[in-house]
């Protein structure tokens, strides 16, 4: 769709609800969601439940994720970690900002230029032990080293 109408915005707006648990297993599959639309012409993806009261239990009765839990007895909050993926992305990414593309053996990531020319990659380590990648950015090589099983975020001005 996007290569056939390229000047059409295209938004993902439903996240995939997951099964109540808000486990690190489904913020890997997020965070595989997110590449793939976003990759393929997706100007904005949408988390669907901010937040749910403890159990994941939605309106519908049926348990799902959500970026916030909420235990109305004890009167607190906690934040999930598709929270902090969703942070990674909405706290360094400015609005306007453009995804690039990318090119290299690790394909783990996504980066895009803000309006003001400053860059933010996000990429994640899946394995279980540390690895270092270099960033080549118009003249300018960065090296990062991303910590076993993570998300790392780089902002290069």
């Amino acid at each position: 769709m996007y290569q056939k109408y390229p000047e059409l915005k295209l938004y993902q707006t439903e996240q995939e609800c997951g099964d109540g648990k808000n486990n690190w297993e489904h913020c890997n599959y997020t965070w595989d969601l997110m590449k793939q639309y976003l990759k393929n012409g997706a100007a904005a993806y949408l988390y669907w439940n901010i937040a749910l009261e403890k159990g994941g239990y939605s309106r519908w009765g049926w348990q799902q994720n959500s970026l916030v839990t909420v235990d109305a007895q004890e009167k607190t909050y906690h934040f999930n970690h598709e929270y902090y993926l969703m942070k990674h992305l909405s706290h360094f990414i400015a609005k306007g900002a453009k995804r690039i593309e990318t090119k290299g053996t690790f394909d783990n990531l996504l980066a895009f230029v803000n309006p003001d020319r400053s860059v933010v990659v996000v990429a994640q380590n899946k394995t279980g032990e540390s690895q270092t990648i270099t960033l080549h950015i118009e003249n300018r090589s960065t090296e990062i080293s991303l910590l076993p099983d993570s998300f790392s975020t780089v902002m290069i001005k």
